[in-house]
């Protein structure tokens, strides 16, 4: 049987428009407006670097031009109407999903114990009990509260000192949770004093969580292999998701097709019939430019990203300065429903610097677009707390 065949155009327009990203975005950018977005979105990936804004804020701030951190802060301090955990890294994570967690938690503490023996310093292992009853006793810890008398490693993520490995087991298998932030450092308390009580203890069975997250991913990708569907909240393993797509297909849940990608080639992928009904009707995009965070959701698995849209993004942190082809930090840059280029951006001593654009090939800086990437500077000024805006000599690299 030939399965129907989903262009790339459409399959662009699907995708973004599930990633709230074809049509333009309105509302306040906080409170009950700000939970349908994440909620939308399914999660929103946290991360440090804060060249021009943090991740997470790039990425609400690219659907939801009033959109300021100090929003996402409180869902999560003192709202709780959001958590942190992990889907495939950091991220902020509607509240009412914390349910579909605890199968995470018990997989990633199953992880951790086969792994972070080897992975670890020693020691941490000993450490669990005397951070629970600090935290239990005393309130709210960061990794700088425990382990006093502890050396500190200086090499990074594999480096902690005893009781900060201890503090994220004890994260990671849900028995603390994330209270607050303060700057970018994660303070921990007890799960059952920061998750509210109908969250807390509420129960799924293991079934019903891989079924949650398919059907979510699924929701929020528009299609996908089934290795794309696990990968979108990294609960269910691959295993479980072939089981899963086959049983689901077997019963007219979910549809085969064939989605075009940028080079011409097909990509075998699942969808939904109401998904697909959907793409006869989506709207042609805007031509505003948006800046786009390297972690946003339409992007964050690259592979993908480069089969859709024909963009290559690779970022180039860890590569040494002379061999970098970019620049530390670039932000892929979107218009319409294409990658139009990547730009070198950041905040400087008061304002927001444009080193470098760099467009794709084939696409031509005429004066509206240059007027239009400028405008999207102009937006961002407010996000990264500047009044003013500096376009280094040779900028734009057309």
């Amino acid at each position: 049987m030939t399965r129907p065949l989903l262009a790339n155009r459409d399959a662009r327009r699907l995708f973004l428009d599930r990633h709230l990203l074809l049509r333009p975005g309105s509302g306040p950018g906080k409170g009950a407006d700000l939970a349908g977005l994440l909620a939308g979105l399914g999660f929103v990936q946290v991360d440090s670097v804060n060249t021009l804004a943090r991740a997470h804020d790039l990425i609400l701030w690219s659907r939801r031009g009033r959109y300021r951190p100090r929003a996402l802060q409180d869902m999560v301090a003192r709202h709780r109407t959001a958590f942190e955990h992990w889907t495939h890294d950091a991220a902020v994570v509607p509240m009412p999903y914390y349910p579909m967690w605890r199968l995470k938690f018990a997989r990633d503490e199953a992880r951790m114990q086969q792994r972070w023996p080897k992975w670890r310093r020693e020691g941490w292992d000993s450490e669990l009990d005397t951070v629970l009853r600090r935290i239990a006793d005393h309130g709210p810890a960061s990794s700088q509260d425990v382990g006093e008398g502890e050396e500190r490693g200086s090499t990074g993520w594999w480096d902690w000192h005893p009781s900060k490995t201890a503090l994220e087991y004890l994260w990671r298998s849900g028995r603390l949770a994330i209270c607050r932030r303060e700057g970018f450092r994660k303070f921990y308390d007890l799960s059952e004093r920061v998750i509210p009580a109908e969250h807390l203890t509420a129960s799924r069975e293991d079934a019903e969580i891989i079924d949650w997250a398919m059907t979510a991913a699924l929701d929020r990708l528009g299609f996908g292999t089934s290795g794309e569907l696990a990968a979108f909240f990294e609960i269910v393993t691959r295993d479980e998701a072939k089981l899963w797509c086959a049983e689901a297909l077997a019963a007219g849940r979910i549809v085969e097709i064939d989605v075009e990608m940028a080079d011409g080639s097909r990509r075998r992928c699942f969808s939904d019939a109401a998904l697909l009904d959907l793409v006869p009707s989506l709207p042609a995009p805007s031509a505003r430019v948006r800046v786009l965070s390297p972690f946003d959701p339409a992007l964050r698995d690259r592979a993908r990203a480069e089969r859709l849209f024909g963009f290559r993004y690779r970022i180039e942190i860890f590569v040494p300065a002379p061999k970098r082809r970019y620049g530390y930090y670039v932000f892929p840059v979107m218009q319409g429903d294409r990658l139009i280029g990547r730009v070198d951006a950041k905040r400087e001593a008061g304002a927001l610097v444009v080193r470098a654009f760099w467009p794709e090939p084939g696409i031509r800086m005429g004066a509206a677009r240059v007027a239009a990437l400028r405008a999207e500077f102009e937006r961002l000024a407010p996000l990264a707390g500047v009044d003013d805006i500096h376009h280094a000599p040779d900028w734009l690299r057309a």
